[in-house]
């Protein structure tokens, strides 16, 4: 099962927040309350983003935390990368590293390479703009092209029918 950690799917929830108030700064208690999570999980995860830039710490009685940048700049790999390291779905193909044992005499190493690459672009579609949309944005982040997202990669489709 490919799944995202709990901690990004908080990061994207808070950083839709920040979204729909482009400008603003909130506190930690504020982003726990009005996105119902704990306030020490909140503060953990706007730490983490603010250390990778996409957001802004502001200290003082109008501190918080906003955007680095506008909502349409930020990217749902730029988030995913943030709180949970490289995207990959095998650790063979980890950020170029050669993690597997069998490195050397893998036959699907070089597929692996490719499915990551066609994950990598397509979270590399999506925007933190696109994914505040209430209700979800229409097509989010959908190629226009009709071609199967694994054709383009060399990978060939089995279809069932």
């Amino acid at each position: 099962m490919i799944r995202i950690n709990r901690e990004t799917d908080y990061g994207i929830g808070i950083l839709s927040l920040l979204a729909r108030s482009p400008g603003e700064r909130f506190n930690a208690a504020w982003l726990a309350e009005h996105g119902g999570l704990p306030q020490p999980m909140v503060s953990k995860i706007l730490k983490q983003l603010a250390r990778a830039g996409l957001l802004v710490s502001y200290r003082g009685a109008k501190g918080g935390y906003g955007l680095a940048r506008d909502a349409e700049r930020i990217t749902v790999a730029e988030i995913i990368t943030a709180l949970e390291g490289p995207i990959s779905l095998t650790e063979c193909v980890e950020d170029g590293v050669d993690a597997c044992q069998y490195g050397s005499h893998c036959t699907v190493s070089t597929n692996w390479n490719r499915i990551n690459s066609v994950v990598r672009e397509a979270l590399s579609r999506i925007t933190l703009a696109e994914m505040s949309e209430p209700g979800g944005a229409p097509g989010v982040g959908v190629p226009e092209s009709t071609v199967h997202p694994l054709e383009f990669t060399g990978v060939r489709y089995v279809s069932d029918h």
